[in-house]
């Protein structure tokens, strides 16, 4: 690895939310790689952030617990930032969850379960940024990029309320980036389906099967999305409020 590659975002700090595994882990590699500091927010994958941790390159990387149904633990977070760095450059969110519910089965989308996907996947993914927005603000290049999905704009996803979600997300995505700017960039990166373990039930064959219907016929894997996050901390300098399409195709 040359040098230059390596301090690319040298000083620079990283918060990923559901950094430990999938996407999220490959963008912390991703990220260290380019010389930041990473801070890897997990729920209960304690100890996968603390392997993720030890196989980083760099230093100055460390872990803390975001619930993003629990806005103290978020907040909590952004004050353990603040006191252990001083700043805070780039927000990845990648946390949030699902389940696999036929879109026309409406009985089993229960209140319950519609109200879990959404504040998983919105309100915890919004008060994270609000509670990071001033680190970022004092950057003065700050860059948020949430992780989306196509389904936010397909309609065709795990469940109606994934979709429902992820569309949210894009529009606080388009919001923020005018609200946010010029301090703070605000992007969403929106992958078809990924070889990760994130929908439940979808094994490998599944998503090969899936990738011949589209024009790229190959499976979308962590770290093509986490390069399409890095280019946009890096390289999208002129970019905010609008979504990076990484799906092979598969919406066309």
């Amino acid at each position: 690895m040359s040098e230059p590659a390596f301090s690319a975002l040298k000083e620079k700090v990283a918060l990923i939310t559901g950094g430990s595994s999938g996407i999220g882990a490959a963008t912390a590699h991703a990220l260290a790689d380019k010389g930041a500091r990473v801070v890897i927010g997990y729920h209960q994958g304690a100890s996968r952030a603390e392997r993720l941790l030890a196989e980083l390159p760099g230093t100055g990387h460390r872990a803390v617990q975001i619930i993003l149904e629990d806005s103290a633990t978020i907040d909590r977070a952004a004050e353990t930032i603040h006191e252990s760095y001083g700043r805070a450059d780039i927000l990845v969110n990648s946390a949030g969850f699902t389940r696999v519910i036929p879109v026309a089965d409406l009985d089993a989308l229960t209140d319950e379960i519609m109200d879990a996907i959404l504040i998983a996947n919105v309100r915890g993914t919004f008060a994270v940024i609000r509670a990071m927005a001033p680190l970022l603000r004092e950057s003065g290049a700050g860059v948020v990029v949430n992780v989306s999905s196509i389904a936010a704009f397909t309609g065709l996803g795990s469940s109606i309320a994934y979709c429902a979600a992820k569309a949210a997300l894009d529009v606080i995505t388009t919001s923020l980036g005018r609200a946010l700017a010029p301090q703070i960039r605000v992007l969403s990166v929106s992958p078809g389906p990924v070889a990760t373990d994130f929908v439940p039930g979808r094994d490998r064959a599944a998503l090969e099967n899936l990738a011949q219907r589209t024009p790229m016929k190959r499976v979308v894997e962590p770290d093509e999305v986490a390069a399409a996050i890095l280019a946009c901390v890096t390289h999208l300098k002129m970019s905010t409020g609008t979504r990076i399409i990484v799906d092979g195709g598969t919406h066309l």
